[in-house]
């Protein structure tokens, strides 16, 4: 749920439109679904309640005001749910909690401990602590990221638009709503407008975004208007609602979840054309001997991207060497690592089962 379907233009609340949401999702929890709700709304609320009329500007006036508007925000949510025998848990999250393997494994276990316990968790963004997603407002990823950390069926992203449009409706009268969106083309994204633009910055770009990772990890995206009454019961439903993206067929295990989507990449690997097709048509590993050139510093256990001749991410991995040594061995046999290095702890750069196909 982001701020602008949580509060009246004032910054304050819009208690009937939370009161109907949260009624929908504590339905479904009744019905015994596993519901976890992604929040914003704690800056808002705490320059409401300081009165503030502009938006704090530095990354400390922001995590001030965060810091005072998150237990206003848990303390409605609280109430409201409270209203219909839901017990209600805060889980506060930043990126690097969702990037460190271990966190990542704590933060799971905490939902899904949550949800054994009959609570439903409320997730919010830590950002007392956090520096560049504060800069970003960028919820739409995060609710995508738990999304592939909890492997949800179905995420859907409640906002002040109807849905996707095949151009900005903002520029365009004429523009049309998107229902179904099989795949996310490039074109789809321009027509977002990109992260730098006004239409794309917190908006619809980001929301496109958080559904390519969201669909890449087997979970259906539902981009809907937070506005419409019953909306989420309507999408639940089948009910021709905002824009439906198909998820991918084929699901990620939590490892490969993990490397694709919650590790931002270090570096770049360059292969040739005889890589590629090994990687993308036979499921191989990489081996040194088809990697032409490395970009970044990274160390091992690092994700990289695996980039082909035509300059397009094949895959990304964890690297089973550093870039240092990768630079040693460029185009090498794999019986030669030894002679090079000196050492040899293995055979591939980059194993076929710590890697993600990107196409």
């Amino acid at each position: 749920m982001g701020t602008s379907t949580l509060t009246h233009p004032t910054g304050r609340f819009n208690l009937a439109r939370m009161e109907g949401l949260v009624r929908q999702l504590a339905d479904l929890a009744n019905e015994g679904r596993e519901v976890v709700l992604v929040t914003s709304g704690a800056i808002g609320a705490g320059m409401a309640r300081l009165g503030m009329k502009e938006r704090p500007r530095t990354i400390p006036e922001k995590q001030a005001v965060a810091a005072v508007g998150q237990g206003l925000l848990m303390q409605m949510y609280e109430k409201l749910f409270g209203e219909y025998d839901r017990v209600v848990g805060q889980v506060l999250l930043t990126r690097e909690d969702l990037t460190d393997r271990r966190r990542h494994l704590n933060a799971r276990h905490t939902l899904m401990s949550l949800w054994r316990m009959g609570a439903i968790p409320i997730v919010n963004e830590n950002d007392t602590v956090a520096i560049d997603e504060i800069k970003f407002g960028d919820n739409d990823t995060l609710a995508a990221l738990v999304a592939s950390l909890v492997a949800a069926d179905l995420l859907i992203i409640l906002s002040d638009v109807d849905g996707v449009y095949d151009k900005n409706p903002k520029e365009h009268p004429d523009a049309t709503l998107l229902t179904v969106v099989e795949s996310i083309s490039e074109g789809l994204e321009r027509a977002a407008g990109g992260p730098g633009s006004m239409w794309g910055s917190g908006g619809m770009w980001t929301k496109i975004q958080a559904a390519k990772v969201a669909t890449g990890v087997g979970a259906a995206v539902v981009i809907a208007n937070g506005s419409r009454p019953g909306v989420i019961h309507a999408v639940l439903a089948g009910e021709e609602v905002g824009t439906l993206f198909v998820p991918k067929r084929e699901r990620m295990t939590g490892r490969k979840r993990w490397i694709a989507f919650h590790r931002q990449p270090a570096g770049r690997l360059l292969i040739d054309a005889g890589a590629s097709k090994a990687i993308v048509e036979g499921g191989r590993s990489l081996l040194p001997i088809g990697v032409v050139g490395v970009e970044g510093d990274f160390d091992v256990g690092d994700v990289v991207q695996i980039i082909d001749p035509a300059n397009c991410e094949v895959a990304r991995g964890l690297v089973n060497y550093s870039a240092r040594e990768i630079g040693q061995i460029l185009r090498c046999p794999s019986h030669e690592i030894e002679r090079r290095l000196g050492y040899k702890d293995y055979d591939e750069v980059v194993h076929r089962d710590n890697m993600v196909i990107s196409r």
